[in-house]
């Protein structure tokens, strides 16, 4: 067997084989922050090291590791006994729990596995690692090579690095047992591109080198209708791997749950998955409006505004009452110009194709507030990462025009950290790299197609990415945005926390000096540039990010794309700040996570399952957050784009009241989030935070809701009405699903 098969990564979903006598179980470990060399030694001295729990992350245990390496110590009395029932003779299995984020496993001192990619050096940025958390390790050891210590005492030592999050091993057990034939199956799912039917295909991998024989037997449950369809049933012979094709109607909710049973042994191996499905109808063929009902400007400032009509193309466009000041590309549907008078312009927008014609009211509030709305479009940094480019900009750009996603309301094209060369010109003024040859250009094509543009930079002397930051420059940097048509600054903490920790200061004020300084001088340009402030929630920066003329704020740290991230920062993180939110003024709980990501030139899926970005789209709208998509939108499927162009769902998002939703309920399995809209009815999210399928009777919460004379309920992801008496509707949410509700009342 070459060295490669010996790592094994074991599927989240897979089940575990039930322990035999003989098997090791391990619970508690040595833990040691920092990273030495020696600590991989079995002679090491680590009497001194915490002893922590395997099952729980080191942050729960006061041990945070973020953005920092450290290593586990396991000792452990390995009898020569435990491999007289293994089913591949000479091998010894170790299996870790989940790892936050990447890891490096030594067993007296020789490497027997590792899983994901460390950091080059202790200060790269983060986010240069490959995320690998949740997964579960499992690693084969030889034990012909001669480094297990038959009935004496072994040292396990694992050596981790913690990018964000938790940290640390989490959620199971260390063990070390016999190898298993049943514990060479894998069972994974490859979800197909949507097309008319949903397609998944179920692939059955063998990692050892034996020839294994069994039965795959496929079970499929459809969760809204709560019944069972038609099973699959097939024998196969293993070599290495084999896919079996399984067709679904792709608008429904279905389980699919696969057994692989081994024929020599008789014993099993499972995996279940909800395939992506889609519940938002298509749109009409007739042109419909899906934007913001009102738009913010400050007087003399530019005004870029794309109508954001779906239908088929092509489409003319025309505003019979549009303002003097004011102009229309008739064929892209874009309004620009300027208004110099303060106050409120309705205008009538009118799109018009072969199918039909269909008008809209958008109200230009001319004043001193911006963002009336949140702001949505689209960031670099979650696909691309520092491997952005102006070409890969101007491609998610034109491939948001070609999907339609701006005709939903995504306008800004924001770029995030690596755009600036390495030094700034003799005067002082900052330059980019090769990679952005003309930012000046970047900026007019896209506010020539409706788009408003975005940049990154940050307060210290470089950014996270180690890129030139504004310190000692706000003037110049602000001066130089409004000269490339800037609309959108990210202003990232990074480089300034060596400045900020230089100093004993700890006041309210230090906190403020910084985004203080630059926002002086980008209101002192004549155009409107968002301000969005990126400081990960420090010193309760929701309290006073407005007074810095913030339009949001980050409220947490980086988001990744695990439920772990998603629960803590959508959840936990954001139900205290609703009071903080409103027009002008927004929490922001970090970019989306749907599609695919990677951080890097290396995309690949989100690892959200088909619920899970549910979840995340409904709660970022009832949070009322900045909706920024994190992916590559040239690659996106029929699944993401239905997922993002849901007009009913951004309407909430978008919702003018400017409302952020109240947790109104709470439990270990459900969680209801509520919010106020503009025309006096309410959106509803029902949360399963739980690991299972739930049942939930909407009576039950009904008192929770405070919600009376209800006269209509509308399923915002199926659109569709509910007919049924509230009291007598009852919703059946896969694990980490939801159910958005609009709910009328009188």
């Amino acid at each position: 067997m070459k060295h490669s098969l010996l790592l094994l990564i074991v599927c989240m979903f897979c089940s575990v084989s039930t322990l035999s006598a003989q098997d090791i179980e391990v619970r508690e470990a040595l833990f040691q922050r920092g990273d030495k060399a020696e600590y991989r030694q079995p002679a090491y001295d680590d009497s001194q090291w915490k002893t922590v729990s395997v099952e729980k992350d080191l942050r729960s245990q006061k041990m945070d590791i973020t953005c920092q390496y450290g290593w586990y110590r396991i000792h452990v009395r390995i009898p020569r006994s435990i491999t007289s029932t293994s089913e591949l003779k000479g091998w010894l299995r170790i299996h870790l729990p989940h790892i936050d984020d990447c890891d490096e496993t030594y067993l007296n001192g020789h490497l027997i596995g590792k899983m994901g990619i460390m950091p080059r050096t202790q200060e790269e940025y983060s986010h240069e690692i490959d995320y690998t958390y949740p997964s579960t390790r499992e690693y084969l050891v030889d034990t012909g090579k001669g480094i297990v210590n038959w009935d004496a005492d072994n040292v396990i030592a694992i050596r981790i690095y913690n990018a964000n999050d938790r940290g640390g091993m989490l959620n199971d057990i260390v063990r070390i047992t016999p190898v298993r034939r049943i514990e060479g199956i894998r069972l994974t799912f490859k979800q197909q591109p949507l097309t008319q039917k949903g397609q998944v295909g179920i692939v059955v991998d063998n990692r050892y080198s034996c020839r294994q024989s069994g039965r795959l037997h496929i079970e499929a449950f459809d969760i809204d209708r709560q019944q069972s369809l038609p099973a699959v049933d097939k024998s196969i012979t293993l070599g290495n791997a084999t896919t079996i094709a399984y067709t679904y109607d792709r608008n429904a909710c279905i389980r699919l749950t696969a057994t692989y049973t081994d024929k020599a042994s008789g014993k099993t191996t499972t995996a279940t998955i909800i395939p992506h499905y889609i519940q938002t109808p298509p749109a009409p063929a007739i042109p419909r409006y899906n934007g913001a009902a009102v738009y913010g400007v400050r007087p003399g400032s530019p005004v870029i505004f794309k109508m954001a009509f779906s239908g088929n193309k092509p489409m003319t466009y025309s505003v019979p009452d549009l303002p003097e000041g004011l102009t229309l590309d008739t064929q892209r549907g874009v309004i620009q110009g300027s208004l110099a008078k303060r106050g409120e312009y309705p205008l009538t927008l009118v799109a018009t194709n072969a199918q039909g014609t269909a008008k809209a009211t958008l109200t230009i509030k001319v004043g001193n507030t911006i963002a009336l709305t949140p702001p949505m479009g689209w960031n670099s940094w979650n696909c691309w990462g520092l491997s952005v480019s102006q070409e890969k900009v101007m491609a998610s750009a034109q491939a948001m025009l070609d999907k339609g996603l701006a005709d939903y309301g995504f306008c800004y094209v924001n770029v995030d950290d690596s755009w600036p060369a390495d030094q700034r010109a003799a005067d002082g003024t900052i330059r980019t790299n090769e990679k952005f040859p003309d930012m000046k250009q970047l900026g007019d094509w896209l506010h020539e197609r409706g788009f408003k543009f975005g940049i990154y930079s940050s307060p210290g002397d470089r950014t996270c990415g180690n890129y030139l930051g504004s310190i000692n420059h706000e003037e110049q940097d602000a001066n130089t945005f409004n000269a490339w048509g800037i609309d959108y600054l990210k202003y990232d903490w990074c480089g300034y926390s060596k400045v900020f920790r230089a100093s004993s200061d700890r006041s309210h004020a230090a906190y403020l000096r910084p985004y203080m300084k630059m926002q002086q001088y980008l209101r002192q340009q004549p155009r409107d540039i968002f301000y969005s402030l990126c400081q990960y929630g420090m010193d309760e920066v929701w309290k006073w990010g407005p007074y810095v003329d913030a339009n949001s704020w980050r409220t947490t740290g980086d988001i990744t794309d695990t439920w772990a991230s998603l629960y803590d920062i959508g959840f936990n993180r954001q139900a205290p700040l609703h009071p903080y939110a409103a027009p002008g003024h927004w929490n922001d709980p970090d970019m989306l996570i749907v599609g695919k990501v990677g951080w890097s030139d290396k995309l690949r899926d989100t690892r959200l399952t088909t619920d899970e970005q549910y979840t995340h789209i409904s709660l970022w709208a009832l949070l009322a957050a900045n909706m920024l998509i994190g992916c590559d939108v040239a690659q996106m499927d029929d699944f993401t784009q239905a997922l993002l162009c849901n007009n009913e769902v951004l309407a909430v998002n978008q919702d003018p009241l400017g409302k952020q939703a109240h947790r109104q309920y709470k439990d270990d399995n459900v969680q209801i989030w509520m919010r106020q809209l503009y025309d006096g009815s309410y959106a509803v999210g029902i949360f399963n935070v739980s690991d299972a399928d739930r049942e939930v009777m909407l009576g039950y919460h009904l008192p929770n809701l405070d919600i009376s004379n209800i006269t209509g309920m509308r399923d915002l992801w199926r659109q569709t009405d509910i007919t049924s008496a509230p009291y007598e509707t009852t919703f059946y949410i896969p694990a980490h699903g939801v159910k958005l509700l609009k709910i009328s009342h009188r």
